[in-house]
């Protein structure tokens, strides 16, 4: 899970907990929904960390400083393939 989808499904299952930590009192037996908010919150968080910090490190390496490679394949009068490699920075 990278990126904006990472951290969206991050946001989701914040306010899920946060709804189930604060907005529900049901009283029931064999679990607590309330400490299954507060778990659910934790992963958002942990989870939407990780998506910020995958986000920007291929971010970071799509935008800045990498070299481009332009091919181009011709063919000369006689038919034989002419390949040009043009490396930009």
């Amino acid at each position: 899970m990278a990126g904006l989808t990472g951290m969206g499904l991050s946001a989701v299952a914040i306010i899920a907990g946060a709804i189930m930590r604060f907005a529900i009192s049901v009283q029931t037996t064999g679990f607590n929904i309330n400490k299954i908010g507060i778990i659910l919150m934790i992963a958002g968080v942990i989870g939407f960390l990780i998506s910020t910090v995958l986000f920007a490190s291929t971010r970071r390496a799509a935008v800045g400083g990498g070299t481009h490679t332009l091919h181009t394949e011709t063919r000369d009068s006689e038919g034989h393939a002419v390949v040009q490699d043009k490396i930009e920075t």
